[in-house]
């Protein structure tokens, strides 16, 4: 019901992100499908600080995978992709869909290993307003709206949790809507959004 929610307000142009791991990755990206979603690229989001596996029975989870995808297949594809902004982030080569980000502040290298998203996980001065327990990094939002968003277009998170994505948002120039269900939670993504510098 929240996909299809998200899909009624998407402008054609607009596209959806949707991040989760193994466990419920699959199923989302299928019901996108059945819901008639035109799925983009997944990307891969390494972790190289995962949480480790304690029950020690399988093999630890560290990555997550990012759905991208348009409301609807049309031709040709109204989204809005950000081309050259990420040709750029790439050192002048085209983007893949399986990403590693260099250390904050470094841009990837030509040739290099940025085959993957590797971003560790929110460090604690992302923290300093509060914990959530699936808090996603500053900087992989900022990946996502740089792919996918121009200045102030509206932003919408169903989920905001901790706000990571509003205060990426902000940060981009764009606006945004959050909802979230969990008075603290939303308690915590104010604190964050009113520290976001105008």
């Amino acid at each position: 019901s929240w996909l299809t929610a998200c899909r009624r307000v998407l402008k054609p142009s607009g596209t959806i992100w949707v991040s989760g791991t193994q466990h419920v990755i699959f199923s989302v990206g299928f019901a996108m499908q059945e819901l008639g979603f035109h799925l983009l690229n997944t990307v891969t989001w390494y972790k190289p600080n995962a949480a480790p596996n304690l029950a020690c029975r399988m093999l630890t989870h560290s990555t997550e995978i990012l759905i991208w995808a348009s409301p609807m297949k049309q031709k040709p594809l109204p989204h809005r992709f950000n081309y050259r902004e990420m040709k750029a982030r790439n050192g002048g080569k085209q983007m893949r869909d399986l990403w590693k980000l260099a250390e904050e502040n470094r841009l990837p290298e030509p040739g290099g290993d940025q085959v993957v998203w590797s971003i560790p996980t929110p460090a604690g001065r992302e923290k300093t307003h509060g914990r959530h327990p699936t808090q996603k990094p500053l900087a992989l939002l900022e990946q996502v709206l740089a792919a996918s968003a121009g200045p102030n277009q509206l932003v919408l998170d169903p989920f905001a949790g901790s706000g990571t994505t509003g205060v990426a948002a902000l940060e981009f120039g764009c606006r945004f809507l959050g909802i979230e269900q969990d008075q603290s939670y939303l308690d915590l993504a104010s604190r964050r959004l009113r520290a976001v510098e105008p």
